[in-house]
């Protein structure tokens, strides 16, 4: 039964759930718990058969990720009233399901209609009011850090108290982020982190979402890991369906895009030969996060882009056209974070700053880190490390040339050392000759 969300009453959260682990989409046992149209479905069913041939009941409910007793039962059964679909064979004492079903002539001018309109044939849509509430039910199930954390998903990184202390606040908003600095300094690696923080959980999110007779697509095999669920068998030898199949277990995405951003690819992707939607970037990182690295290196103006997540960032919702020109309404729960070498002056004013919730420096490392950074480096990699030889390389290679200690170097001058100690067949040290023959081929003049 459902309410006036549309939203099945058993997924509506009791005031003790509060952990996404606790959300799981209810098993679905009637057609009307879809919450889909009857000819949407045997269109659907139909587009199915057209493309896969002679299919058994039960693989077509297995392509819909429908439940085949009360439901795709019945789609079939409707389908061959209408002399739509036939049975070609059937096997005695297996049920209907194991029936053998194949379109008919008439099954095929309709199915190339309902193509005509739009050639989805995957799994059944869930309607997006649905989807709605599953973000706002899963929301509440994020890993709040402390300060013991944050040391922890930080791994090998080395900076600043000040900087550590700003981090953990900025993860536990979930809302965003700009990080800034030269480059080299791990604004990157430090985005990675969060994003491990975020993979450590799992959430829910459906194959496709339904509105206004149109398929958008949310499930990405590129960017959404799956877990497998594990399954429990029935005296039949068939999974036993304990949830609506609809709906597929990920880890929450960390979706990361670059310079490759535009506006465009911000709002859905509609395709004209498929005629069916892909969501944009942040539908997919729902309950997750979005990183834009390289800010400001986008073909669109920065101003432009921050004035697209103006209405985002504030209300948490996001809205999106369809190519019939009406917007719909989407659910926003994405932590964004901004990543960028550029001075923060060069890209947007004061306003557009305040409108983002955490603005984190990574600032060039002092010479204590930097030698804490290279200690660590120097024996991940197996380079014997020394005391006299990174003060020779501090003074001939930074000091004098006045150049500016990044936290990349370490890292790039190690393997430049690995690199030629194989060539002349020397144990990998900092040692003077090995140091100076690393630097010589790695700083360049600008």
């Amino acid at each position: 039964m459902s309410d006036l969300t549309g939203l099945p009453s058993t997924l509506h959260p009791k005031s003790s759930t509060t952990a996404s682990e606790q959300f799981v989409p209810p098993q679905i046992n009637k057609l009307e718990e879809t919450g889909l149209a009857p000819l949407f479905l045997q269109d659907l069913a139909l587009k199915i058969l057209y493309f896969q041939g002679y299919l058994t009941g039960y693989k077509i409910a297995d392509a819909m990720c429908l439940p085949f007793t009360g439901t795709v039962d019945i789609i079939l059964e409707a389908l061959k009233r209408e002399k739509l679909i036939e049975v070609r064979s059937s096997q005695m004492g297996l049920g209907e399901g194991a029936y053998l079903y194949a379109i008919t002539g008439a099954g095929i001018i309709h199915a190339r209609e309902a193509l005509d309109r739009s050639q989805y044939a995957g799994p059944a849509p869930v309607p997006l009011e649905v989807y709605y509430e599953s973000v706002r039910r899963q929301s509440r199930g994020r890993v709040q850090t402390t300060s013991r954390h944050i040391r922890q998903i930080m791994g090998g990184l080395v900076f600043g108290e000040n900087t550590f202390h700003r981090l953990g606040p900025a993860v536990n908003s979930g809302t965003s982020i700009f990080i800034y600095g030269p480059p080299g300094n791990g604004k990157t690696s430090v985005a990675r982190a969060i994003g491990n923080l975020v993979l450590s959980q799992s959430m829910y999110i459906p194959y496709a979402v339904f509105v206004d007779g149109q398929v958008i697509t949310i499930f990405d095999s590129v960017n959404h890991q799956r877990i497998p669920e594990e399954e429990s068998n029935t005296q039949s030898g068939r999974s036993a369906i304990r949830k609506d199949q609809r709906w597929v277990k990920i880890r929450r995405p960390f979706i990361m895009v670059g310079g490759e951003l535009t506006l465009a690819g911000l709002d859905l992707v509609f395709d004209d030969t498929l005629k069916f939607y892909e969501a944009p970037f942040q539908v997919k990182a729902n309950g997750g996060i979005l990183l834009i690295d390289d800010f400001g290196r986008q073909q669109v103006r920065p101003r432009d882009l921050l004035n697209r997540w103006i209405v985002p960032l504030e209300n948490r919702i996001d809205y999106l056209s369809l190519h019939t020109g009406r917007k719909i309404e989407v659910p926003f729960d994405v932590l964004v974070i901004f990543s960028t070498n550029l001075p923060p002056k060069d890209l947007v004013d004061e306003a557009f700053l305040r409108r983002l919730r955490h603005k984190i420096e990574i600032p060039d490392p002092n010479f204590d880190e930097y030698r804490e950074i290279f200690k660590k480096v120097a024996a991940q990699k197996g380079v014997a490390y020394s005391d006299e030889g990174l003060a020779y390389l501090l003074q001939e290679w930074y000091i004098k040339p006045e150049r500016k200690l990044r936290a990349s170097h370490p890292r790039d001058l190690c393997d430049q050392i690995l690199d030629i100690s194989k060539y002349l067949s020397m144990e990998p040290a900092m040692s003077k000759e090995l140091l100076t023959k690393a630097a010589e081929s790695y700083f360049v003049e600008l």
